[in-house]
């Protein structure tokens, strides 16, 4: 029992991580119905993207001087490649049959890995992220690392952020009327194509700032990285009720809590030794997606339609 404090803030970090990037994937499919399954590249470009802006900084800056640069590549890059997507991968099936842009956003995922590990420098193996230096922080029985501490920033203020646009601004009432009828909503005056690649943007953003403090806890960046983390990203969205921005992060959480546990503790019930340890961890985030999807199909919070933005 020692140990709980630190396993839980190991799942709140990598929950809050999961969320972030399982926003983008909830956002799209409550606008225009579709699995982006190349969100998990998204995710990966941004930490590329982040990289880049570093490395083009004079030596010896210091990462809190370079954070806010870095944040900004990786976010352009995201961005770039999202909008890119929706535009000339998405938008031309928008009114083809559910399978054709699914099949193309799988494709596009392994096209944008194989393009990193082919033409962005000494990408075939992983390229060393900057950490913050220093002693990690002890709060509430737990050790946090100071990258870390980023990302517990982070996740709330964009869900704060992000729930204000959505409820308070033009664009935000557009997105919610797109995403209950786009056709009325379109009848209505809402440019309805503009609404889709703001949609991609925005969750392009949150991926990029999930890669970013993805960086910042491992210290490093890898190509093929936003495959695993993508799919655990879209279990926490489905987790959550997928469609709904509220739910993706509450899925998000649920979902590496229950990581942290049962990588901790399953080895410690009798019988399950076998079954415990780091090795074993993807394993149970899919078991825990069957039991949610047994027990109550639509997610934790369900889809509510005026959150499916």
């Amino acid at each position: 029992m020692h140990e709980l404090p630190q396993q839980l803030a190991n799942g709140l970090i990598l929950g809050a991580m999961y969320g972030l990037i399982a926003i983008g994937y909830t956002m799209v499919y409550g606008i225009v119905q579709l699995i982006n399954f190349a969100h998990g590249e998204i995710f990966m470009v941004g930490g590329f993207g982040a990289l880049t802006a570093y490395l083009a900084l004079p030596d010896g800056t210091a990462l809190a001087l370079a954070l806010p640069l870095m944040i900004l590549g990786g976010i352009l890059a995201s961005v770039a490649v999202a909008v890119a997507a929706e535009r000339f991968a998405y938008r031309p099936l928008r009114g083809a049959p559910r399978l054709a842009p699914l099949i193309t956003a799988i494709g596009l995922s392994i096209a944008l890995q194989q393009a990193i590990w082919k033409w962005y420098p000494d990408a075939k193996k992983a390229r060393v992220f900057p950490q913050f230096k220093g002693e990690s922080l002890h709060i509430l029985g737990a050790t946090v690392q100071r990258g870390e501490i980023f990302l517990l920033v982070a996740a709330p203020l964009c869900m704060l952020a992000l729930g204000l646009f959505v409820a308070k601004t033009r664009t935000g009432r557009g997105m919610q009327a797109t995403a209950q009828d786009p056709d009325t909503a379109k009848l209505m005056g809402v440019n309805t194509d503009r609404i889709v690649v703001i949609a991609f943007a925005i969750g392009a953003a949150f991926a990029a700032v999930a890669a970013v403090a993805h960086g910042l806890k491992y210290g490093q960046v890898d190509f093929r990285m936003g495959f695993i983390t993508g799919l655990k990203a879209f279990t926490a969205a489905v987790l959550g009720g997928i469609g709904n921005i509220y739910g993706a992060m509450l899925g998000g959480v649920v979902l590496g809590v229950a990581e942290a546990l049962a990588t901790g503790y399953i080895e410690e019930i009798p019988g399950m030794s076998q079954f415990g340890g780091g090795s074993w961890k993807d394993v149970w985030a899919f078991v825990l997606l069957i039991l949610v999807l047994l027990l109550r199909p639509q997610g934790l919070l369900g889809e509510r339609v005026a959150d499916r933005a």
